[in-house]
């Protein structure tokens, strides 16, 4: 089981680098198949994160892909929101979180579909907005186990007028501080599994830069359809794991 630890993290790890994501929405199912429960699948998701994301945004930043100031009050935000996530987690059930994620996957995908590729104006950089929805996205991201990079790029791109590459990059430096906080309170409630987690983010660490060297090279549009495909992808996985749940 080792090497196919080390293989997932990897895996997970190009995911995350390629969309700017923290890889939960494709760990959180994957563990959950190899047996977890989704509540531990969720503590291993977010340890992982941590490896992938911080990797992943110091090799965005190296590439001048990355506006920190911006950034660090969106990522602070999601620190503060994501702090809850071990309450949340403990006192709902596994299958009401999964349910939850399964809902959070469909509102992605709608405005996914909906999200232009290019900035309609001047990128709004208002550091009240940027925490307000940093704040509420990790209290709801980090309790279902995903980083909230999925939920920020929209938003970003929707409502903020980011470009999609550097949505992209923010989204995965958000992913930073808010799978620290969850990271935090959910180890406080014992819901970690060190060792497994450990091993997919080392294993991610390799991943991580080739995707996103591979980011930067591709295009816009086709960047935003292999997204669509992967939430579409891991959206039927995870509503066949929700019907089998009693």
């Amino acid at each position: 089981m080792f090497f196919e630890y080390i293989l997932i993290g990897a895996c997970v790890g190009f995911i995350s680098g390629f969309f700017g994501i923290g890889g939960g929405t494709v760990v959180v199912p994957v563990m959950m198949l190899f047996g977890y429960d989704v509540k531990y699948a969720i503590g291993i998701s977010i340890m992982q994160m941590i490896f992938s994301s911080i990797f992943g945004s110091f090799v965005n930043f190296k590439s001048k892909m990355l506006d920190v100031a911006p950034a660090l009050v969106l990522g602070l935000g999601g620190f503060c929101g994501a702090l809850s996530s071990g309450f949340i987690v403990s006192y709902f059930s596994s299958k009401f979180l999964l349910g939850t994620l399964i809902l959070v996957q469909i509102i992605n995908l709608i405005k996914l579909f909906k999200t232009p590729t290019e900035p309609a104006g001047e990128t709004n950089k208002s550091k009240i907005l940027l925490f307000l929805v940093g704040l509420f996205v990790g209290a709801v991201a980090i309790s279902v186990g995903i980083g909230g990079a999925v939920f920020v790029m929209p938003i970003l791109i929707s409502f903020l007028n980011y470009d999609i590459k550097k949505a992209v990059s923010t989204g995965l430096f958000f992913v930073i501080f808010s799978s620290s906080a969850g990271f935090i309170s959910l180890s406080a409630h014992g819901l970690v599994y060190y060792e497994i987690g450990a091993l997919l983010g080392v294993g991610s660490l390799a991943g991580v830069y080739a995707g996103v060297k591979t980011s930067h090279k591709i295009g816009k549009k086709a960047q935003k359809r292999w997204m669509i495909a992967l939430i579409v992808a891991i959206l039927c996985v995870t509503i066949k794991k929700f019907i089998a749940l009693n």
